[in-house]
């Protein structure tokens, strides 16, 4: 319930950031860049996150830290007055993120050890984007009556507020989160292994291949393929994709393994022509893959890691996994904003490759699972 509120919060402000920004004068490169930089910051520190959550056991603290950043972020960019500033909030935003997910998704594998990993982040995924589909949707109906960004930003204090709360009742009701699965020695060696490794490459290749919305909803308003107030609807469909294919992707994975991955990667691959190239039908075909692919992201990337690694480093792992996706993704991002300023056609080509390069990796795995 935490994250269906803190979800409500940050996504609804994402949903319309890119035209924020192109309202305040930014260009697509700089679009491309911030959003690249705060996926950066928002992810690298994760690594950081993750070892101190290991080392310190302070889940809930080092959570309610993150949330609070998190979600103090989005009101304010209500009251931003430049471009430059909301971008220094945006990053902010995504910095608030970074401090909290190593904590909560090792709390997450626990509490999944008995569900079934894929189906307990499926849950989650489900409930994260069920918010996701309803800040983007309250953002839409105030754009109808208001066409007013920043009143937008101010409602999104109220679920802000509310995550805060029931973060703290989620604290004095499971303290210590590391009981719900009992942790055995682990008999490998200290190291996360080569397979791990390999899985991150693959991770890493799938985050510089994706578009973030924040570039295609500019793209959206500058190309007027979609209009105003349907950019944050599309979102809204996109995020509604992604928790429904989380759950059924979740059990799917429970039962076939990681080859789900390569499946699903290749399926979604042709978002970007769609999103880029396509009419609002094209576009809406284009964004249901690209929820697809978030809730595989979400769902299946996390789960496979509680697989790869013991209950005593997992913080660390979560940490690592999510700092090379964040790397990856805002190389990619940056990338994508100034190939966007060139030719929209080298960023779809460039966005395609990228993720079907991720295949190998993941069948390799496969392989070496099955011997």
């Amino acid at each position: 319930m935490v994250s269906f509120f803190a979800d409500m919060t940050y996504e609804g402000a994402r949903s319309i950031t890119g035209p924020f920004l192109a309202l305040l004068g930014a260009s697509g490169t700089i679009v491309g860049v911030v959003i690249g930089l705060g996926e950066a910051i928002g992810y690298s520190f994760r690594a950081v996150s993750g070892y101190f959550t290991d080392k310190t056991g302070r889940y809930w603290t080092i959570a309610f830290i993150g949330y609070l950043i998190n979600m103090l972020a989005v009101p304010l960019l209500a009251i931003a007055p430049t471009w430059q500033i909301a971008s220094l909030l945006i990053i902010l935003e995504r910095f608030g993120k970074s401090i909290r997910v190593p904590a909560r998704d090792a709390m997450l594998s626990y509490a999944a050890k008995h569900t079934g990993r894929g189906f307990g982040f499926g849950l989650h995924e489900a409930l994260d984007q069920a918010g996701a589909v309803s800040g983007p949707l309250i953002i839409s109906l105030l754009l109808l009556f208001n066409e007013n960004y920043r009143v937008g930003f101010g409602v999104l204090a109220i679920p802000a507020v509310i995550a805060l709360l029931m973060l703290n009742f989620a604290r004095k009701s499971y303290p210590d989160p590391r009981h719900l699965e009992p942790q055995k020695p682990n008999l490998k060696g200290k190291g996360l292994g080569k397979t791990f490794w390999i899985y991150i490459i693959a991770v890493g290749l799938v985050a510089a291949g994706y578009v973030d919305f924040a570039l295609i909803a500019f793209h959206f308003q500058k190309a007027s393929s979609v209009s105003a107030v349907w950019i944050p609807m599309l979102y809204a469909i996109a995020m509604a994709v992604d928790g429904i294919a989380a759950l059924a992707m979740g059990k799917w994975f429970d039962v076939r393994g990681i080859s789900v991955l390569a499946v699903v990667t290749g399926l979604v691959a042709a978002f970007a022509p769609l999103v880029f190239f396509g009419n609002l039908t094209a576009s809406i075909i284009g964004m249901i893959l690209w929820g697809i692919g978030m809730g595989a992201q979400e769902t299946i990337m996390r789960a496979i890691v509680a697989h790869l690694v013991p209950p005593e480093r997992r913080g660390s792992a979560y940490g690592i996994m999510n700092m090379v996706f964040g790397i990856s993704w805002a190389a990619g991002s940056a990338l994508k904003g100034v190939f966007y300023d060139i030719s929209i056609m080298t960023l779809v080509v460039f966005s395609v490759i990228a993720q079907l390069a991720s295949i190998p990796f993941f069948l390799t795995l496969k392989l070496k699972r099955a011997t």
